[in-house]
């Protein structure tokens, strides 16, 4: 031992507690950085733009994108009327009347349709009755499901990308040469 560590006893900033202090930092730090990391993970798992809730779970991401099933498949009205529509059940069965049936949602869906009871889907998307719009139309002009309603082959839960107000219209109308006129919406 010198002569100067034996006249200077450790100070309280050395020793055995200021190490104990530096790994409580470290331990500290690595704690915030963890939860952090757990909060950006969850962040971009879990979405804050999750779309409605439904009484049965269903899955655009897997039947639209993985499945590659198309929009026109379910929504058959889209392409001779105004409105897409929320699918009957008898669309639901052409698959499930034989696929993954013992799956306990698709057993509740098989339960409605064999009771004869329709589900009681959220409508995600409605416009104002004084709205007039036909998807017939925007179809047969070549328009993209995805236009208007988002990337759905990669939605769970549907998210409405941007709310259906008159000016977003107004301007898809402008952008792509059709009429303003209000009697083609208001009728």
């Amino acid at each position: 031992m010198s002569a100067e560590q034996a006249t200077n006893p450790p100070t309280p900033r050395s020793g055995p507690s200021r190490r104990l202090r530096r790994a409580a930092a470290w331990t500290g730090a690595g704690s915030l950085l963890l939860v952090l990391g757990m909060v950006l993970l969850c962040y971009f798992y879990y979405p804050a733009g999750l779309g409605k809730e439904q009484p049965i779970p269903f899955s655009h991401r897997v039947h639209a994108g993985d499945k590659e099933i198309s929009c026109l498949m379910c929504h058959t009205t889209a392409t001779g009327g105004a409105r897409a529509g929320i699918p009957p059940l008898e669309t639901c069965m052409l698959c499930h009347r034989r696929i993954i049936i013992t799956y306990p949602k698709v057993k509740e869906l098989r339960e409605h349709y064999f009771a004869g009871r329709p589900v009681p889907w959220v409508r995600v998307n409605d416009l104002p009755d004084y709205v007039y719009f036909d998807h017939s139309m925007h179809l047969l002009r070549g328009f993209d499901c995805g236009k208007c309603h988002g990337d759905v082959k990669g939605m769970d839960r549907i998210v409405q990308p941007q709310e259906f107000k008159m000016g977003y219209c107004v301007q898809c109308h402008r952008d792509n040469g059709a009429s303003h006129d209000c009697t083609i919406c208001h009728r």
